[in-house]
């Protein structure tokens, strides 16, 4: 009885994530979104800062989906915030989980036929409601950033989004890479 239900929670588990490859990745993607947000990011003030942790959140989301991008974001923003020494802000997790699932569903969404549309809608959707709206928001309410702070992180992400982009199209048009994340699927 006891491992029939270690079993079934196993299955529970990697069904979010579809196979114990897709995990590993996932993993690896939240901890470099964690390196890329928390160790590397350039601090402007208390409330800015310019980073490309989000990168790896829509990846995961773009390449794996939604339910995987929301994992990676989510777990990132949770294990940074612990290594880092700041307290978890619910509402900021909510925001970078929805970097990843808006990522997911905007990639098997919008302009399918257009790779380079597809991908700058991905991370476009993605960094205006997890980045600007979301996480913009749970700034103002839990540190009392002045309501311009969604106009500065507006021009943040537009900037970030077009280096971002870049990159996940670059990597998608890759014929190695897209073999490998093929493999992973």
């Amino acid at each position: 009885m006891y491992s029939e239900n270690n079993s079934s929670k196993s299955k529970t588990q990697l069904s979010i994530f579809g196979s114990t490859r897709i995990m590993a990745a996932a993993a690896l993607l939240a901890a470099m979104s964690i390196v890329l947000g928390k160790f590397l990011a350039v601090n402007i003030g208390n409330t800015f800062r310019f980073s490309l942790e989000n990168l790896t959140v829509i990846i995961a989301g773009y390449f794996f989906g939604p339910l995987v991008g929301g994992a990676v974001g989510a777990g990132a923003d949770i294990v940074g915030s612990l290594l880092r020494g700041y307290s978890i802000n619910p509402l900021i997790t909510v925001g970078a989980a929805a970097v990843g699932i808006t990522a997911g569903i905007a990639s098997r969404r919008l302009f399918t036929g257009n790779k380079r549309l597809n991908v700058a809608a991905s991370v476009g959707f993605a960094h205006l409601i997890g980045s600007v709206l979301i996480k913009s928001a749970a700034l103002c309410i839990a540190f009392n950033a002045p309501a311009v702070t969604f106009f500065y992180r507006f021009i943040i992400y537009a900037v970030t989004g077009v280096i971002e982009g870049t990159i996940i199209y670059f990597l998608a048009n890759n014929k190695a890479f897209s073999a490998q994340i093929d493999r992973l699927k």
